[in-house]
């Protein structure tokens, strides 16, 4: 036993690491993204007087608006770590550890979209400093479209709703394609309207301008395929990193992080498949009810936690209909709450989806009312537990001791410690 306890302990710090490892990782891409926009927002205008200002402003200050979302949840995730740092109990570590997914799934992509805004607004640039033939007014409508195609998934990755998030990342090839066509569609036409001018050495220069872009130059080098792609047997494991044919499209290292993450079940894997093929340039997305790319499992490790993985996610898996559990009675909330339990420890985030079955059994059957009779019956044996270790004590318990004694019961009861929030159910 003492064997199985020190590797969970073990899987917990690794699991750890690789979460902390995934913010940074976020951090560095934002504060790349930040030094591009804020270099586009202090240049001063050209001889001309054109620049980045007056009616585009607006457009400058939308990056500011998203990097600040961004650093919340972000923030969220690094409280979430450092709880689960001091639970002292390693199921719940990795269950807490759990709670932080959504948190950095939303991040990996919001950064990722934060990053292909730069792209656009440094394109933007180029086309209002060199190209006077080129009017205003519609690049002015270029951006908003881009803004606004951006704008749901946006919406989906900053609501803290795992399912809202979990469907927009996985969609994200999609719209990454969407967004290919644009931006090449700007360039096309800024360029044109050079070269009509007999600006073709100025043509020239944006167009060496655009393999400099931070993000778009791993996913828009070229325009996809008319016919949906996916990463074939053709992506394999080198000494550089992970390759689809002789093109490096991300690290080793990065792929073995995806792994911790995605074995620990912290991020899933069908995300982590969207993020790859967005990267690889490969932005259109598998056929639905189909296994992952063959590539993509190979590279991820073909274990059969990531067999039991589908495109098609936990909705595909039939589970979405679930009902949840408060694994922490929310009749009792401002008892909780007393102790330590709220943002983004509130009660809400410690739900379980259980077989409908196994959630009547631990509450006693289907009338809930003579199921609170049973001293057996969950919510009744929990709050026992803890106002029993409360009374021993002499005082309040610590957030972390209640975690410890609910995960006891957890084990005992076999409810499992991947928690949802309440929130979209």
């Amino acid at each position: 036993m003492s064997g199985a306890a020190g590797g969970r302990e073990r899987s917990a710090a690794a699991t750890r690491q690789a979460v902390l490892d995934a913010i940074d990782e976020v951090k560095r891409s934002m504060e790349g993204s930040e030094a591009a926009r804020s270099r586009l927002a202090s240049r001063p205008p050209s001889l001309g007087g054109r620049g980045l200002a007056g009616v585009f402003t607006r457009y400058l200050n939308h990056g500011s608006e998203q990097r600040a979302w961004l650093r919340r949840t972000l923030g969220s995730a690094t409280a979430l770590v450092s709880v689960a740092s001091q639970v002292g109990d390693s199921d719940m570590e990795l269950g807490v550890l759990r709670m932080s997914g959504p948190r950095l799934q939303a991040a990996m992509f919001g950064a990722l979209l934060l990053a292909t805004w730069v792209d656009f607004l440094q394109l933007a640039d180029a086309v209002v400093r060199d190209c006077p033939m080129c009017g205003y007014e519609k690049l002015f409508v270029d951006l908003h479209r881009v803004q606004s195609m951006m704008t749901p998934t946006l919406a989906d990755l900053a609501s803290g709703d795992s399912e809202r998030v979990e469907a927009a990342a996985t969609a994200m090839p999609v719209l990454m394609g969407e967004l290919t066509h644009e931006f090449d569609a700007i360039h096309r036409d800024a360029r044109l309207a050079m070269e009509f001018g007999g600006k073709v050495m100025v043509a020239a220069q944006v167009l060496e301008m655009l393999t400099m872009v931070s993000t778009l130059k791993m996913s828009l080098p070229r325009l996809p395929p008319a016919a949906p792609a996916t990463l074939g047997v053709g992506f394999v494991m080198s000494s550089g990193g992970v390759m689809v044919g002789s093109r490096i499209v991300v690290s080793a290292e990065w792929v073995e992080l995806m792994r911790r993450l995605v074995q620990a079940g912290v991020i899933s894997l069908p995300a982590v498949s969207a993020a790859i093929r967005i990267h690889g340039g490969q932005v259109m997305m598998a056929q639905a009810h189909q296994d992952l790319p063959k590539g993509v499992r190979d590279a991820l490790g073909d274990s059969p936690e990531v067999r039991g993985m589908r495109v098609t996610g936990r909705a595909g898996a039939g589970m979405s209909d679930a009902p949840k559990h408060h694994v922490l009675p929310k009749e009792h909330r401002a008892w909780f709450e007393a102790r330590g339990f709220k943002g983004d420890m509130d009660i809400d985030q410690f739900c379980v989806r259980l077989e409908r079955a196994h959630h009547e059994a631990i509450h006693g059957g289907g009338n809930w009312k003579l199921g609170r009779i049973w001293p057996g019956e969950w919510n009744r044996m929990i709050m026992g537990v803890l106002q029993e270790a409360e009374t021993v004590a002499g005082r309040k318990l610590t957030r972390n001791t209640v975690l410890k004694l609910v995960a006891k019961e957890m084990k005992r009861y076999s409810i499992p410690t991947k928690f949802t929030s309440w929130s979209g159910r």
